[in-house]
């Protein structure tokens, strides 16, 4: 039957019933003089939307790895020795108590190198003044949960005891959410529903996974600003802002976010004017133009304004503690001040003379504890003795120049306008690639490049594999992108891995439907897989497994 324009077309829901558990709706339709009953059911419309799969796949893998590296880590931790480091090391507030042991036992793989300076702020504040080297909203998340989730357990866990379980619960909870976050900025981004759910799929074996996992401000930072980048690419700037200021709250690289507070809305703000400058007069043309530019001023000015400002603040917090104290070595614990005379930290003291840093025109903390105590600085670790280390950042430092390589190469023009405009993309496009190389992808390949070149001279080499895997979705996009040349990926019929109706209900089935993926496919037909996608799998999983193995028994990693 063919409708024609004039014949009235009006659907209407009168109620829903359920068959067989599906729920139904019966709609009247009216059409003409006619009138019909339709039956439709919820497996006639989809019961999940694309998105609403990607994301159950995700969390799903996302809490499989998350509890079976806390299996790992504890085995491991209880397998091998604890290296004697000389690492951060305070006296224990408190005699254990029942639970103490047990929770030492499996979760004291999770309080290593700077773990013990996270637990030690959250469980005693800011002392020394190297702790300031560590931002604040992490140990404050952690206190949180456990003086209020984990109270109960109060006469049975010390306050460390509480922390090191606070520490599994909050990280294993946001890397979830982080993995979710990075999912969807990275459709917004890509617009390509594989590449990222693959990318999604890819984070959840990070190789910077041991961070994720232990007392560090990882996870917190990639959730912060997966989340807040994902907001922005989403129109919604204050949510944004708040998001990506509670990240320099967490780390201090998050100042480098207020680069994309700035560049997204100038990019947004020369389309509009191109749009409006066309057919519009001379007179007309810039009013819509100045009220472009104010607004564009006064909106990035505010939102960079807000990323700072957390990092001023610490800062300020800092200046009052060391350079104005109002505190003497009385005040403060014997053995924490033994501990400092030992290793030569220094605490706050009214009576002791103002640390050389308070005289300086801009006095910050931050910069001279990275000097002072880190020897951080421009090719300070360019040394014979650090070539290990620069071996263990060269496979993140190759896939974010593979990155930037391969953007450079398809969109050389749109590259040397710094992306603003669509001119200088590839001219034969009827439409924007939908893919690793589209415009979107420009400002992120230009923050991973900083955020590389900064980490490669001027920083500890060997951290940029974490400093990197939580700050740039880059690291994810690029290996989707080399994934997604597999055949098994390519197939849309076997995309989402094997089906499960022929398994019987129980454990394998439950186990099967957590791990059932593309990049589980392509772990299990490891054989047929491309050199490229071996070295990719096996450089994230080698670095996921032997990062428990060292970190969490004192042994030097990344």
């Amino acid at each position: 039957m063919v409708l024609s324009p004039n014949v009235l077309f009006e659907p209407r829901i009168s109620h829903a019933v359920i068959f067989s558990r599906k729920r139904c709706y019966i709609c009247h339709v009216v059409v003409g003089s006619a009138r019909l009953s339709v039956v439709v059911c919820s497996n006639m419309l989809g019961s999940d939307s694309p998105a609403k799969l990607d994301v159950r796949i995700i969390v799903r893998f996302a809490a499989f790895t998350r509890v079976l590296s806390l299996f790992l880590q504890a085995v491991l931790n209880a397998a091998i020795p604890d290296h004697i480091a000389d690492a951060f090391s305070p006296p224990r507030a408190e005699e254990p108590l029942l639970l103490d042991y047990g929770v030492e036992l499996l979760l004291g793989g999770l309080g290593r190198w700077d773990a013990e300076h996270f637990l030690f702020i959250a469980e005693r504040g800011y002392l020394y003044e190297h702790n300031f080297a560590f931002f604040p909203l992490f140990p404050l998340v952690i206190r949180l949960v456990a003086a209020t989730l984990l109270w109960p357990l109060s006469p049975f866990l010390t306050v460390r005891g509480r922390l090191l379980l606070a520490v599994a619960l909050v990280n294993s909870t946001l890397f979830v959410l982080s993995a979710v976050a990075l999912r969807g900025l990275s459709h917004v981004v890509l617009q390509d529903r594989k590449l990222a759910l693959v990318s999604g799929l890819i984070y959840c074996i990070t190789p910077a996974s041991v961070f994720m996992l232990a007392g560090y401000s990882e996870t917190l930072f990639a959730a912060l600003t997966f989340g807040g980048l994902w907001l922005l690419e989403s129109g919604f700037m204050f949510g944004a802002c708040l998001l990506l200021g509670l990240a320099t709250f967490t780390r201090a690289n998050g100042l480098v976010n207020a680069g994309f507070l700035l560049y997204l809305p100038l990019q947004r703000t020369l389309a509009k004017a191109q749009v409006l400058g066309k057919g519009s007069t001379w007179h007309r043309s810039y009013r819509h133009y100045t009220f472009l530019a104010l607004r564009f001023l006064l909106t990035s000015a505010l939102c960079i304004a807000v990323v700072v400002l957390p990092f001023c603040l610490f800062q300020v917090y800092g200046y009052y503690t060391f350079c104005t104290p109002s505190v003497t070595q009385e005040q403060v614990s014997p053995v924490l001040l033994k501990l400092a005379k030992e290793k030569g930290y220094r605490v706050p003291d009214e009576a002791a003379p103002i640390p050389s840093w308070c005289l300086k025109p801009i006095p910050v903390l931050y910069s001279y504890i990275q000097d002072v105590y880190w020897d951080m600085g421009f090719l300070r670790y360019f040394q014979l003795k650090q070539i290990p280390n620069f071996l263990l950042a060269l496979p993140i430092a190759t896939l974010s120049v593979i990155a930037s390589y391969l953007y450079i190469k398809a969109n050389p023009r749109f590259c040397l306008r710094l992306g603003l405009g669509q001119r200088g993309m590839k001219e034969k496009e009827e439409k924007p690639p939908t893919d690793f190389c589209n415009s979107k992808v420009f400002v992120y390949i230009a923050h991973c490049s900083c955020l590389l070149a900064f980490g490669t001279f001027c920083m500890h080499v060997q951290v940029l594999t974490r400093f990197l895997a939580s700050s740039s979705p880059v690291i994810y996009w690029i290996s989707s992108h080399l994934l997604s040349s597999e055949p098994l990926l390519r197939e849309t019929k076997d995309f989402y891995g094997q089906r499960l109706d022929n398994f019987k209900p129980g454990f394998a089935h439950f186990f099967l439907m957590y791990i059932n993926n593309p990049v589980t496919q392509l772990l299990m037909h490891w054989r047929t897989c491309s050199s490229s996608t071996r070295c990719i799998l096996g450089y994230f999983l080698s670095f996921w497994l032997i990062g428990l193995a060292l970190h969490c028994n004192f042994l030097p990693w990344t």
